[in-house]
């Protein structure tokens, strides 16, 4: 049922934002030149995929998990999007092709080997990654890759129609963070 809803909202989501995307797509290209960043992270079933992000960082930075990022990669308007979770927007195109869902796991890139390791232990890679989950609305990021997997995996075993629009609903209205910078 929530594959339903994920498709409905993202296709819904794309259209009316389509305006704010193309916004965010010109500013982009005065900022890095390359407003769309695109990188292979692990998906369900631990299967590749190439995440779509709005570039928050300069175009050479190195390819690492968010809490390893150095904060001079982050460009000022990068910043501004990472705040204001439209770095995100992309992503709706994920979830709309069946990358992930609206909820669920985040998605971590395949040399984040603890994380992984924790995760598959869980049973995490059962389910599509998403967007929001619980983790995020509890501020927990990918430095602390076994309390991540615990709650991943306690928001997959409890998960139904109800905490999908709750995770949703929180997210929308500024619960949570992004991943640390250090």
């Amino acid at each position: 049922m929530t594959r339903t809803f994920d498709i409905l909202f993202s296709f819904i989501g794309l259209v009316f934002l389509s305006p704010i995307l193309m916004v965010l797509i010109i500013i982009g290209y005065f900022d890095t030149g390359s407003p769309i960043f695109r990188q292979e992270r692990v998906g369900k079933s631990m299967k590749p995929f190439r995440l779509m992000k709005f570039r928050s960082m300069h175009v050479n930075a190195p390819s690492v998990a968010t809490h390893l990022a150095n904060a001079s990669s982050i460009t000022s308007f990068g910043s501004f999007l990472r705040k204001s979770k439209l770095d995100e927007l992309p992503q709706l195109w994920n979830v709309f092709v069946g990358d992930m869902s609206l909820v669920g796991p985040r998605p971590n890139l395949f040399n984040q080997e603890e994380l992984i390791h924790e995760r598959d232990l869980r049973g995490v890679y059962t389910v599509r990654p998403g967007i929001t989950g619980l983790a995020q609305i509890n501020k927990i990021d990918m430095s602390t890759p076994q309390l991540l997997a615990e709650t991943d995996s306690n928001m997959i075993i409890r998960f139904n129609s109800f905490v999908y629009f709750k995770l949703i609903f929180l997210t929308i209205f500024g619960k949570g963070f992004g991943d640390r910078i250090r």
